[in-house]
C-alpha cells in the first residue's frame, strides 16, 4: 500500500506532508494542540484548492470531524463570512490586526475570530495582536498570516516540547512559530507551491535556532 502523501520532508522537529489532509490526516498520530487557517471558503483564488462558498460546508465538515480525533484541543482561524456556519467552540478568541487594509460589512475590518474547540489547562488571555507585514518570503501565496499570529497562538495553547498540527500548512507560519517557542510540528499542504515556501522558512528558523543555541 501506498503512502496517502506525494512528498514528506523532516526538519529537525518539523516533520512535512505534501498532500491532502483528507488522505494523510488517519496515518497521524495524537498531537497537543491544533493551529491552523484553513481557506475561508470566499471564492478566494488558490492554486490546488476549489474556494467555493457551495462547497465549503461539506469540505469543511469532513477533516473537521477527522481533527478533533487527534487533539484535545483545536484552534481554528474561520474567517468572518462563514463564521455562523461552525458548530458551536468552546470560546471564540480575537485577533486584533491594527492599520490592516481589509473591508468588511460595515467599513474597515481589524479584527477576525479564532474559535477554540477545547480549552488550555492554564488560562490564556482570549485577545492578541499581531499587524500584517509585508514579507517577501511570503510571496507566491495569497493570504499568508503574520509570524505573530503564529508566535501568539502557539505560545498561548501550548508547552515547550509539545506538539502542534497544522492540516493547511500554507506558507508554514504556525511551522515557523513551533520552531521559534521549541514546539515540535506537522504540517500538511496540498499546493507545491506553497509547500516549498514552507519548507524554505522552517529550514530558515531552524538554522537561526541552532546559531542562537
Amino acid at each position: 500500500m501506498s503512502d496517502p502523501w506525494k512528498r514528506k520532508e523532516v526538519i529537525g522537529d518539523a516533520t512535512l506532508y505534501l498532500g491532502d489532509c483528507l488522505e494523510i490526516l488517519p496515518t497521524l498520530p495524537k498531537v497537543d494542540a491544533v493551529i491552523t487557517d484553513p481557506p475561508y471558503g470566499i471564492g478566494f483564488k488558490y492554486e490546488s484548492h476549489n474556494d467555493s462558498p457551495e462547497k465549503y460546508i461539506g469540505w469543511r465538515d469532513e477533516w473537521f470531524s477527522a481533527l478533533k480525533e487527534k487533539s484535545p484541543i483545536v484552534g481554528i482561524s474561520p474567517g468572518i463570512w462563514q463564521l455562523m456556519s461552525w458548530p458551536k467552540p468552546t470560546w471564540v478568541m480575537c485577533w486584533h490586526k491594527p492599520a490592516a487594509m481589509g473591508f468588511g460589512g460595515v467599513g474597515v475590518n481589524n479584527w477576525e475570530p479564532f474559535l477554540l474547540y477545547g480549552k488550555p489547562k492554564w488560562p490564556i488571555n482570549d485577545v492578541f495582536r499581531a499587524p500584517i507585514i509585508p514579507n517577501k518570503q511570503l510571496d507566491g501565496h495569497p493570504c499568508p498570516k503574520p509570524i505573530e499570529w503564529g508566535n501568539q497562538l502557539v505560545g498561548r495553547l501550548s508547552r515547550i516540547g509539545q506538539a502542534i498540527l497544522d492540516p493547511f500548512m500554507g506558507s508554514g507560519t504556525t511551522g515557523v512559530a513551533c520552531m521559534n517557542l521549541g514546539r515540535k510540528f506537522i504540517g500538511i499542504e496540498i499546493e507545491p507551491k506553497y509547500f516549498d515556501i514552507a519548507c524554505r522558512r522552517i529550514e530558515d528558523a531552524q538554522r537561526q535556532v541552532r546559531m542562537f543555541a
